[in-house]
C-alpha cells in the first residue's frame, strides 16, 4: 500500500461510532487516520455544528432541523446512538477543529447546503484561529460555495465533492478553476485521475468500505481515500 496515500476517516471513525460526533473523531485519531472528514452546518443562532443530514435525531426519537433550531435547543437531549453506550450531543465545528489540531489531522470540511460569504468567513476564520488553514481542505457539492470560499480565502485548498451525477463539463471547469477532486469511487475512472494529476491537482475517493473497494482506490494512485472503516497510513486495515 502506497505511503503517499493519506487515509481520511469519513465523518470520523463512523463504522464503529456515531458519525460526526466527538467520540467518532477521537477514535479516528486513536486508530491512526491521517485526517478526518466532517459535514458543517449552521444553527439558527449562528453556531457552526457538524451533522450530515439537515436534521438531528435524538435518543427519544424526536428530530430538530439544524437551520431552524438554536444550539441550546439542539443540545438539550443526547443523540440517538446505536453504536455505544456513550451519551453524545451535537458536536460543534470548533470541537472538531480542536480534536484535529491535537491529533495533527488533515481536515476535510464539507459545507452542507448553501453557505453565504459571512458563513464561509466565520468557518475558516475559526479554522485559522484554532488550527491551521494549511491543514484544511474545503469541500462542497455546491459549486457556488467553492467560488465564494476561493474569493474569501485564496490560499485555502478547495475540492469539489462529486457524485455519480457529476458531468464531464463540471470536471473540466474544476480543472480550469484549480479545484481538487473528491469523487465517489464508482464514478471515477483512471482517465479522470490522470487528467487531474496532469493538471497538478489532487484526487480523493469516497467511500472505501470494503477491502475490494479499498484495493481499487489504491490501484488508481489517488492522493486520499475516505472510509468509514479506514486504513492507517502504515497500511493497517480496520475493516469489520
Amino acid at each position: 500500500m502506497s505511503n503517499k496515500i493519506c487515509f481520511i476517516a469519513h465523518r470520523g471513525y463512523s463504522g464503529r461510532y456515531l458519525m460526526n460526533t466527538e467520540e467518532a473523531f477521537l477514535k479516528a485519531v486513536e486508530h491512526g487516520s491521517g485526517g478526518i472528514e466532517t459535514d458543517v452546518r449552521m444553527t439558527k443562532d449562528g453556531v457552526l455544528v457538524v451533522n450530515h443530514d439537515d436534521d438531528a435525531v435524538f435518543e427519544d426519537g424526536t428530530r430538530l432541523f439544524i437551520a431552524d433550531s438554536t444550539y441550546e435547543e439542539l443540545t438539550r437531549k443526547p443523540l440517538r446512538n446505536p453504536y455505544t453506550s456513550t451519551k453524545l450531543y451535537v458536536c460543534t465545528f470548533k470541537r472538531y477543529l480542536e480534536i484535529c489540531r491535537d491529533g495533527n489531522m488533515i481536515c476535510f470540511i464539507e459545507f452542507k447546503g448553501e453557505f453565504t460569504d459571512e458563513m464561509t468567513k466565520t468557518a475558516f476564520n475559526m479554522a485559522k484561529e484554532i488550527y491551521d488553514l494549511n491543514m484544511c481542505e474545503m469541500q462542497s457539492f455546491n459549486y457556488d460555495n467553492l467560488l465564494r470560499t476561493r474569493k474569501a480565502f485564496p490560499e485555502l485548498k478547495i475540492m469539489i465533492t462529486a457524485g455519480r451525477n457529476c458531468t464531464d463539463e463540471t470536471l473540466d471547469r474544476c480543472i480550469k478553476d484549480r479545484f481538487n477532486l473528491d469523487m465517489s469511487f464508482d464514478r471515477v475512472t483512471p482517465e479522470i485521475v490522470k487528467k487531474f494529476h496532469d493538471a497538478g491537482l489532487k484526487v480523493a475517493l469516497w467511500t472505501a468500505d470494503t477491502k475490494d473497494v479499498l484495493d481499487y482506490c489504491v490501484s488508481l494512485g489517488v492522493d486520499y481515500i475516505e472510509s468509514d472503516w479506514f486504513a492507517s497510513e502504515q497500511g493497517e486495515n480496520f475493516f469489520g
